[in-house]
């Protein structure tokens, strides 16, 4: 666990909980808009109010998505404390330090190795255009 104390580890793996239950219950209350806005969509007739719940429904889905993809880095965030590799940079094997972890506790890289992450995979995480 690198350089992390058990009581800051304690205390990470509640924030991991406690981002993890209110990403499940945005999930569900997305998930109950969409319905919502598919039955606008469906009865609207109107135009404009189907327009709008279909520019809803995409909002609520880049929603969902984004939500699903924290949940799994908070999966993988877990599986680093099972196999002791928490906190130590993925890249260089350094320790991150707690106050990165404390901010971001699916950090997987340091700050300079996130750095050059972003920098060499922007197209990436942007969504490639092209």
């Amino acid at each position: 666990m690198g350089n992390l104390t058990q009581k800051q580890l304690a205390h990470l793996t509640q924030l991991l909980n406690e981002r993890e239950k209110a990403l499940r219950a945005d999930l569900q209350r997305e998930t109950e808009q969409q319905d919502d806005y598919v039955d606008l969509a469906t009865e609207a007739p109107d135009p404009g109010d189907s327009s709008f719940a279909n520019l809803a429904v995409d909002l609520g889905n880049a929603a969902v998505t984004r939500d699903v993809t924290e949940l799994r880095a908070i999966g993988a965030a877990r599986q680093r404390i099972e196999n002791g590799s928490y906190g130590q940079c993925i890249n260089c094997e350094t320790d991150i330090p707690y106050g990165r972890m404390e901010a971001q506790p699916t950090a997987e890289r340091c700050a300079p190795c996130q750095d050059m992450y972003e920098k060499t995979h922007m197209d990436a995480l942007r969504g490639s255009t092209l």
